[in-house]
């Protein structure tokens, strides 16, 4: 499958909502918002979990086969687990074709492979969490490497999932936001409801770029400049979706506070990532990286393929 095929995938009829589920109060909460989205959109939810038998193995003394009756406890739980899951989802969207998947791969192995053509992939974080390590190595791995549209589903004030309030969308000056652009556009819209644009610029980015001191910028006009280059950065997708109302916020500086802040009333944060290199740690950006871990809404991370 080439590129441009790849990132239609998830525009097929077919391509279903996909959540990785394991059992704990986080993925319990993604399941439901799943569940919710699959029915809205009227797509099939995909429930799938990854048994990981290599990490059995290796635990087990790097045994080259893993004794029968491990296996047999190890699918017997994972089966229970998606069992459970699928139960969850009924209950939320009765109406909802659902399956499930039981894979020997490893959670994020599985859920990178899914990525690719699914609408989109969920996962459940709970609580606020400081460092990538205590939301695990699945969690940073498919929000880093997936395909696609990837949301952590983050709720630190309630177990209940916000229905209301806007999508915010962050934008900076690199071509990463343009994903992040279309994915919320199209969000707002499903939801029928408002799309906050929030751009952030750096005044001392800006003088470096043109080499004046700071006595001799104009702020306030370049402020009024970058709001007008979002208007038409934004122009094409307002065009677009006109039943979506869109309102620009323009900042000095830093995205992160005002995102993470915006959270507390948000429906849906998104954002994009930094692609695919070779330090997984920095993968995703600062900002996106921090609203993975803190933010008070789900939070969806957009790749360009």
């Amino acid at each position: 499958m080439n590129t441009q095929q790849s990132e239609k995938s998830h525009l097929l009829a077919s391509a279903a909502v996909v959540v990785g589920v394991d059992g704990s109060d986080g993925s319990d909460l993604a399941v439901r918002w799943a569940a919710e989205v699959a029915a809205q959109r009227s797509r099939r939810l995909l429930i799938v979990h990854g048994l990981d038998l290599l990490a059995t193995q290796s635990l087990l003394g790097g045994y080259h086969v893993v004794p029968t009756a491990v296996v047999e406890t190890i699918r017997a739980r994972g089966l229970e687990t998606v069992t459970a899951a699928r139960g969850l989802a009924h209950d939320v969207a009765p109406e909802v074709e659902i399956e499930t998947e039981v894979s020997d791969a490893s959670p994020a192995r599985l859920l990178i492979h899914l990525s690719k053509s699914a609408y989109l992939v969920a996962l459940g974080a709970t609580g606020n969490a400081g460092t990538f390590a205590h939301l695990g190595s699945t969690l940073l791995a498919v929000t880093s490497h997936g395909h696609g549209s990837i949301v952590v589903v983050r709720s630190t004030d309630t177990e209940q999932i916000r229905q209301d309030g806007p999508v915010v969308v962050g934008i900076d000056a690199s071509p990463v936001s343009e994903s992040a652009i279309a994915a919320a556009f199209a969000e707002a819209s499903d939801r029928k409801t408002d799309l906050i644009a929030l751009h952030s610029w750096s005044e001392w980015h800006f003088g470096e770029f043109a080499g004046q001191a700071d006595s001799h910028i104009d702020w306030p006009g370049l402020e009024t400049a970058e709001d007008a280059i979002l208007a038409e950065r934004l122009a094409g997708w307002t065009e677009k979706y006109p039943d979506v109302p869109v309102i620009h916020k323009v900042y000095q500086s830093g995205p992160t506070d005002r995102l993470m802040e915006s959270s507390k009333s948000a429906q849906l944060i998104v954002v994009g990532s930094r692609g695919r290199g070779g330090f997984t740690g920095l993968l995703l950006g600062s900002t996106s990286s921090f609203l993975v871990q803190h933010a008070h809404c789900p939070v969806m991370v957009t790749h360009t393929a």
